[in-house]
């Protein structure tokens, strides 16, 4: 059982990802993914990634908060600046 309330570090660290604060800015700004492109899609993932975000995704979990604010960091290359 999973004990903590999952945060972006705490899924950086799921993902087998560097999860200090500059590696995760670091990702983020080298990931950015098109519109269309669906977060568990990205090539970048293994399979093993891909099946977690996923999975919590779907059961809409405690994980799927976290995982939409990395989609939203993921994507925000798509967004204009205000």
């Amino acid at each position: 059982m999973f004990d903590q309330q999952p945060t972006l570090e705490l899924l950086f660290q799921q993902l087998g990802l560097d999860a200090d604060d500059a590696a995760i800015d670091q990702f983020i700004r080298e990931h950015q993914l098109p519109a269309e492109t669906k977060l568990h899609c990205a090539e970048f993932w293994t399979e093993g990634q891909r099946q977690f975000l996923q999975s919590h995704w779907k059961k809409d979990d405690d994980w799927a908060i976290v995982i939409e604010t990395l989609n939203e960091q993921l994507h925000s290359d798509q967004h204009p600046s205000v």
